[in-house]
């Protein structure tokens, strides 16, 4: 027996009884959509039959123990789903977690982009004095900026806020932003030059 052919005995019978069973789990834990029974029982180099039968159990286990998550068959395929008599708590729970309050580096960082979009994050940094490339991949990933094209003499990607910016903020257009000049220092000018 080659020692592919050996690791592959090893890892199938790993996979028998309560391995299979962790390793379905294992999946389900990381997909954001629904896995179909054929590709479980590809990845993990089982009949499909057998992957189909250890789902079906899992998914009795987990109502039949009341569990806070259901495993159910959806869209031709396998998901966990939180259960329906805990969407209150899931619900205040992700409400609260959107409310989170940005850090003072994201303000200043969300500030820039939005009195001078589209810009890139080399002149965010620039105006900020300091790197804001992960600040603008939080801002990003908020939802609050996102891309808006490249810059044609540079070829930097160009940033630009969001209309769940605006409506985070009550605006309805940029042209509701409050006007900068009266925050602004009155050399302004000057520490513009010396940038």
């Amino acid at each position: 027996m080659s020692p592919s052919e050996s690791e592959r005995v090893e890892d199938a019978t790993a996979l028998a009884g309560p391995g299979l069973r962790s390793a379905i789990e294992a999946i389900l834990l990381v997909v954001d959509e629904p896995v179909a029974e054929v590709t479980l029982a590809q990845v993990l180099e089982r009949p499909t039959v057998e992957v189909a039968a250890v789902l079906r159990d899992l998914s009795a286990e987990y109502t039949a123990a009341g569990r806070g998550f259901d495993l159910r068959e959806v869209g031709g395929g396998w998901r966990f789903y939180t259960r329906a008599d805990y969407a209150p708590v899931v619900e205040r729970f992700v409400r609260d977690g959107q409310q989170a309050r940005l850090t003072q580096a994201a303000l200043e960082t969300l500030a820039v982009v939005a009195y001078r979009q589209p810009v890139s994050r080399a002149r965010v940094a620039a105006v900020r004095g300091v790197n804001s490339d992960g600040v603008m991949r939080t801002l990003v990933a908020r939802g609050l900026v996102e891309e808006a094209g490249t810059d044609p003499e540079s070829q930097a990607v160009l940033y630009r806020t969001t209309s769940y910016f605006l409506e985070r903020l009550g605006l309805r257009d940029l042209g509701e932003l409050p006007e900068l000049a009266p925050f602004l220092p009155d050399d302004v000018e000057t520490l513009e030059e010396q940038k």
